[in-house]
């Protein structure tokens, strides 16, 4: 007897055995920790739908945006992770809303899919409040392609640089403007001024380290607020040494092609980066609901979206307070728990008990031998920190691989100080296509030269995005 595929890639015979049909909308932490707890479960069949190929682990994208890592370093095609659970599939598809009522997940480009249990996983954006035509000058880093977005700008700003005419016009080009204070800011910020000075010092002849500029600016009275004010004051004091302008209290007015407003004050800078905050992916709208800080959609603790029996929401999209009376941060290690607690309740087809978050600590790094790491009851900076960061994060990507290949080229770097990933792609004001344009396929290749573009759009992505805290 011949089986046809339906539209969620499971066949119909293979269906027929099965109970209880599962759909997960999103491949980042949550979504995949997720899945795989439901990995080869005898009674669930299992759709992971993305519109991307590929897992991204977002708290490396600035060594991507800093030429220090190659995309393919920190990322791997979603297929490949879950090819070892048969009851699996992927879908590459763009979510465009949800029928709670016939229980279909419709898509953009094809026949809705079916399911019995949903789990939205979709992260979050980067928030502009209100302008949203800042984006094009000033990108975040939540996709391959916003980093190399960023990588692009930066690099070839020093190339025009070498070559300008005037002063002023070198002082615009080497100037980076870094918005907001949070881990993502300080890290781009940190990373910009050890790249730009030391290539500044080996590699070009008509440049001085005096022409390099970068400014942090931050809305808010002190930079890294979430963490301890002992550790924010080390993180600006640290900076500051290594030659960035930390400017904390003063917000950003208007956001041009050759500059920034701060304050009233427009200065002309070559590559603008955003980090400024972020809000929920719109899958509240989805389901017809207002959605809490951000647009986070609120769930119970079994992390069932209020309402809904059959629909679960984890990771940045969701809102669910934890033991402080606060909502839980936007973390990477809040997102896979609570995937990892809800791909054991469904796979057991009940929850013992309520989700309850442990905090793993937060951290964030600032350069070279500085790094800083809140745990709730102590706190650890500078070196001691800063290896422990590096211990965490490669322990955390996705496979050994990529851990073999991290290490290396972090040991490389620290004891050249060179930069493995400092190409110039000749076809890369692609990078600058904005909005609207399409997706590239990721080579699974560790030479820069040959990664294609990935993500072209800078729209939110059905992922869990998630920050720091392990």
């Amino acid at each position: 007897m011949t089986a046809y595929p339906d539209r969620n890639g499971l066949d119909a015979v293979h269906r027929a055995s099965r109970h209880v049909v599962i759909v997960i909308v999103g491949g980042g932490f949550g979504g995949l920790a997720c899945a795989m707890e439901l990995g080869n479960a005898p009674d669930n069949d299992v759709t992971v739908v993305d519109r991307r190929n590929h897992n991204l682990f977002q708290p490396l994208l600035y060594q991507v945006a800093t030429a220090a890592l190659s995309p393919a370093d920190i990322a791997e095609p979603i297929r490949k992770t879950l090819a070892r659970f048969k009851n699996i599939n992927m879908i590459m598809a763009e979510v465009v809303g949800i029928d709670p009522r016939l229980h279909k997940v419709s898509l953009s480009d094809g026949d809705p899919l079916s399911y019995d249990k949903l789990v939205i996983a979709t992260g979050s954006d980067y928030n502009y409040f209100g302008h949203d035509e800042w984006r094009q000058f000033a990108p975040g880093l939540k996709s391959i392609h916003e980093a190399r977005h960023i990588r692009h700008r930066l690099l070839l700003a020093f190339e025009k640089a070498e070559r300008a005419k005037s002063e002023p016009e070198k002082q615009a080009l080497l100037t980076s403007i870094v918005i907001g204070g949070g881990p993502t800011g300080v890290e781009m910020a940190g990373a910009i001024s050890e790249l730009g000075r030391f290539m500044i010092s080996r590699d070009f002849r008509n440049l001085q380290p005096y022409n390099l500029k970068v400014i942090l600016v931050e809305a808010g009275p002190r930079i890294l607020a979430a963490f301890p004010e002992h550790l924010s004051a080390y993180a600006k004091s640290y900076l500051e040494n290594i030659g960035v302008e930390v400017r904390t209290g003063r917000r950003v007015m208007d956001i041009r092609e050759d500059g920034a407003e701060i304050e009233g004050e427009f200065v002309p800078a070559g590559s603008i980066i955003w980090g400024a905050g972020v809000k929920a992916s719109p899958a509240h709208s989805w389901l017809g609901i207002p959605g809490l800080a951000g647009g986070r959609i609120p769930v119970d603790d079994h992390l069932r979206v209020l309402g809904f029996d059959d629909i679960y929401a984890i990771g940045d999209t969701s809102a669910l307070t934890g033991a402080d009376g606060k909502l839980l941060p936007g973390l990477a290690q809040v997102a896979k728990q609570q995937g990892t607690y809800l791909g054991k309740s469904l796979r057991m087809g009940k929850a013992v008990s309520g989700f309850k978050f442990k905090n793993r600590g937060n951290t964030a790094v600032i350069g070279r031998n500085a790094a800083v790491f809140d745990f709730g009851k102590w706190t650890l900076k500078g070196r001691a920190a800063w290896l422990l960061w590096a211990l965490v994060h490669v322990y955390l990507l996705i496979n050994f691989e990529k851990r073999l290949l991290v290490a290396i080229q972090w040991v490389g770097r620290y004891l050249t100080r060179q930069r493995g990933a400092r190409i110039i792609d000749e076809t890369a004001e692609g990078a600058d296509d904005g909005p609207g344009a399409e997706p590239h396929h990721i080579d699974d290749n560790h030479d820069d030269c040959h990664i294609a573009d990935v993500d072209r759009s800078l729209r939110p992505s059905n992922r869990t995005h998630s920050r720091r805290g392990y």
